[in-house]
């Protein structure tokens, strides 16, 4: 009986049938999912406005547990209720916005839009802030093969000297160096701000941090911290979109055509 069965069917066509409805399970379930966060979409022209939802694709709220307590309930539908310091450059929907604030680094469009992130620290498997300086992981240190930047100046795209570097922050689940911690001027005093890693070029002759994002001038407006010793999740999004906002507003000219 068997082999009678298998004698009117093609065992390798079921199988592959069996793995397209298979494939498209998964596609359509990822599309789902990956809907849970910025979705319903707002309509361009009419802000706080949503898009209709898709019936097949947009996904039911579900709860998740947080690994350090508390939940988060996907997509919650809330609407993005910031006001945007930009203006469309065209009467289209999609059109490309243009910063209209006094510091383009700050009004988060373009390469410098941070999102609503939670404004906490992140943290390590145990529970402990995960970014921190230097001077507060004691029992961390650089390692001697490396030069150690603390007490260097630090200069912008345009050679001017913005800061001087008191401290860094290291990543102490990852071990690594996340943001070198910048004494800026503020007015008659000083404040303490940071730069991403990422974006610092440390030179030992002669001793100094090079930014090629912003001006050493406009180091003095980069977002602060709320506390000395921490960074909350939010922060850090604000912080690297300034230096982000800066490899195309910092100077004019990164603005106009190459050619």
């Amino acid at each position: 009986m068997q082999s009678s069965l298998l004698e009117h069917y093609d065992l390798a066509q079921v199988v592959l049938y069996l793995f397209w409805i298979f494939f498209a399970g998964l596609i359509f379930y990822l599309q789902r999912e990956a809907q849970r966060e910025g979705y319903p979409l707002e309509v361009d022209t009419q802000p706080g406005r949503f898009r209709a939802k898709s019936l097949l694709f947009y996904p039911p709220a579900k709860t998740f547990d947080m690994p350090h307590g508390g939940t988060r309930t996907a997509p919650n539908g809330l609407a993005d209720t910031r006001s945007i310091a930009g203006a469309p450059t065209g009467r289209f929907p999609g059109a490309p916005l243009e910063p209209t604030g006094t510091n383009p680094m700050l009004d988060s469009i373009g390469p410098g839009s941070w999102a609503e992130r939670s404004d906490t620290p992140d943290l390590t498997l145990e529970g402990s802030n995960k970014i921190v300086p230097l001077r507060v992981a004691g029992s961390y240190s650089l390692s001697s093969r490396d030069p150690d930047p603390r007490g260097f100046s630090v200069m912008g795209c345009d050679y001017e000297n913005g800061g001087k570097v008191v401290d860094l922050w290291v990543d102490r689940s990852e071990c690594l160096i996340r943001y070198i911690e910048i004494e800026v001027p503020d007015g008659k005093k000083t404040r303490n701000v940071l730069l991403p890693m990422t974006f610092a070029v440390i030179q030992t002759s002669p001793a100094r941090v090079k930014v090629e994002a912003v001006t050493g001038a406009q180091l003095a407006h980069v977002p602060a911290t709320a506390k000395p010793d921490s960074v909350t999740l939010l922060e850090e999004d604000k912080i690297c979109a300034y230096y982000g906002a800066g490899t195309l507003y910092a100077l004019r000219k990164r603005q106009e055509p190459l050619i």
